[in-house]
């Protein structure tokens, strides 16, 4: 898979998710399907955006102890899903777990990344909350380093972030980045952010982009700017 724009269907149903998706009637975009729509209308919705023709990110970040995690990427990894997630906090031991349970039988399974720092936190909340003291690129470069060291594919940071997770884990580890905005576009609750074309100059391979394009006046044409953006 090339560069690509993720579009975040962050929906608490199927009847406006639908509606959105109708409304792109060419380029059929790459979804992504968070908690909130997932856990609203459970693995029906993926199987039926997966039977409409779009590329899907599952986006639901599973932590738990290793074998937990083991079976229920064992269960989603039936949905055929384009890309998983889990958090890289769980250990190296729980992602090795979770890309044994991904795996099928005959070996092929959805790309698994690990979340690293939530783009909504910064370094004061980490120090505070967390009572992580290095600084944040320190910290996302290790998580980084340790996602891949238990097989994962990539990860997820902030676009602040990809060029020196390349730099520690090669141009092939995938960097999958929230906290997009057009320039002339409200941050809302994002606190690492990043234009499309930023993005592309820093070298994230996805980019994440929700309320840009789902809260436009038109979600296609705000889709399609940040193609053009992004993947030129």
């Amino acid at each position: 898979m090339g560069k690509d724009v993720i579009v975040a269907c962050d929906f608490d149903s199927a009847e406006k998710t639908y509606a959105f998706l109708d409304r792109f009637t060419g380029r059929k975009p790459f979804v992504k399907i968070g908690m909130e729509l997932y856990y609203a209308e459970g693995p029906q919705i993926v199987r039926e955006i997966k039977r409409r023709g779009h590329k899907i990110f599952l986006d639901l970040k599973l932590h738990d102890i290793p074998n937990t995690v083991k079976k229920a990427m064992a269960v989603l990894s039936r949905l055929d899903v384009d890309i998983c997630n889990l958090h890289a906090a769980g250990t190296k031991r729980m992602m090795a777990a979770a890309l044994e349970g991904l795996t099928r039988p005959d070996g092929t399974r959805p790309l698994l990344i690990a979340v690293t720092q939530l783009t909504s936190t910064d370094q004061e909340s980490m120090e505070s909350d967390l009572l992580i003291h290095a600084p944040m690129d320190q910290v996302v470069m290790h998580y980084a380093q340790c996602a891949k060291e238990a097989g994962l594919d990539g990860v997820v940071c902030s676009p602040l972030e990809a060029q020196k997770v390349h730099e520690s884990c090669g141009q092939a580890f995938l960097t999958v980045t929230p906290g997009v905005r057009f320039a002339d576009g409200d941050v809302g609750d994002q606190k690492r952010v990043m234009t499309p074309a930023q993005a592309k100059e820093i070298g994230s391979d996805y980019i994440v982009v929700g309320r840009p394009i789902t809260a436009a006046e038109d979600p296609v044409a705000a889709y399609e700017r940040c193609v053009r953006e992004f993947v030129g």
